[in-house]
């Protein structure tokens, strides 16, 4: 969408129907208890909207500039359905500052929830400046509070994970305990919010919507923990060992004899190159292209044509660490990578086999479960 203060802002899909859902919504409000006409009521609506959004991007702000200040770099801010999220180019450095950039955004809400309260009891009641501010106050006071709960993804779940590990000395213990933390919370708010439904309390518009807060809190702990358990196997990722070594064969060569050769090669999950006549990989065949070419028609397919050029694959040092390997995996998201020493390359990284070391428990499963 833009930048703001230099940070990238981007808005998901999901907000555009959030920003609809709610001008209709506070549009008829504005239009019943305001006695608005339909079309001012509905621009009003989308008003509210974009104050909405403001509010959401300052509370993001107040995490990235703090981030900023700390001398962590932060890629961007996305505005979502149910708020949204500043993502910074690496974790922070110390419980401390962990603790002030996760409560900067509560911090920013309360504020301007206290602004906003004070400018609805300074404006003339049952106005739209004034409903505006009341529901601005009320939101931002809300946001704040929900948002100061110790349970990951919350921010104050972050600020716990921040206090677990400043005591158990273990990034990782700290954010899976935290996320445990923000699913108990999500089962006691579903808990809560069908019990005031029952006593109607709340109407059944007010449930679907918490509802799905519930369930989108419910979902990111989950994520935190999953994450945590991956980071904590990260030292286990050896490109020297994970890496499938290749079997080389000159440009032009059939791919039946291709893979002939390396069957006879003796190396196990081995992959196949192409090489040029100096003897030096210039490609690596794609494993699900070979596949996906009959058996009758491979004596006359060459290897080249289910190979991917070096300069067009990701290309990852040996040396890498694991946290590195899965930052460049992240960054540049691909089933193959080459495995270069040097100039030479050594060998080629599946996803797959790194998904197996990093991920063991989700073995086996259908793709997109769990």
């Amino acid at each position: 969408m833009g930048r703001v203060l230099g940070i990238p802002l981007f808005a998901s899909p999901s907000m555009v129907l959030l920003a609809l859902l709610v001008t209709v919504v506070y549009g008829g409000y504005a239009e019943t208890q305001l006695g608005l006409a339909t079309p001012f009521a509905y621009a009003v609506g989308l008003g509210f909207v974009v104050c909405l959004l403001g509010s959401v991007l300052l509370h993001e702000l107040g995490h990235a500039l703090t981030a900023r200040h700390f001398g962590i770099g932060v890629r961007g801010i996305t505005l979502e359905l149910l708020g949204g999220f500043t993502e910074m180019d690496r974790d922070s450095p110390t419980p401390r500052v962990d603790a002030l950039v996760s409560l900067a955004g509560p911090a920013v809400s309360f504020v301007l929830g206290a602004l906003a309260t004070g400018a609805a009891f300074a404006l003339p009641e049952r106005t739209v400046a004034g409903e505006i501010a009341f529901q601005l106050a009320a939101s931002n006071v809300i946001v704040a509070v929900f948002n100061v709960l110790p349970g990951l993804p919350l921010d104050g779940g972050r600020a716990l994970r921040a206090g677990l590990w400043a005591l158990l000395k273990d990034r990782n213990r700290a954010t899976e305990a935290a996320a445990w933390a923000g699913r108990g919370i999500a089962l006691l708010t579903a808990f809560a919010v069908i019990t005031l439904y029952r006593l109607e309390v709340i109407t059944l518009f007010g449930v679907v919507f918490i509802l799905l807060v519930t369930f989108t809190l419910w979902q990111g702990a989950g994520q935190s923990i999953r994450l945590a358990r991956m980071t904590r196997r990260f030292p286990l990722v050896d490109l020297a060992r994970l890496a499938r070594p290749l079997v080389s064969v000159p440009s032009g060569t059939p791919l039946a004899e291709a893979q002939r050769r390396a069957g006879e090669s003796g190396i196990e999950r081995g992959g196949l190159a192409v090489a040029d006549a100096g003897g030096r990989v210039v490609a690596v065949v794609d494993d699900a292209a070979a596949a996906s070419v009959p058996a009758e028609r491979r004596p006359w397919v060459a290897v080249d044509t289910v190979a991917r050029d070096l300069a067009r694959l990701p290309v990852l040092a040996v040396d890498l660490t694991g946290e590195q390997v899965v930052k460049a995996v992240q960054a540049h998201p691909g089933a193959q990578y080459a495995v270069t020493a040097g100039e030479d390359v050594v060998g080629v990284l599946h996803v797959a086999d790194l998904a197996e070391v990093l991920e063991p428990r989700r073995r086996g499963r259908p793709a997109g479960t769990g």
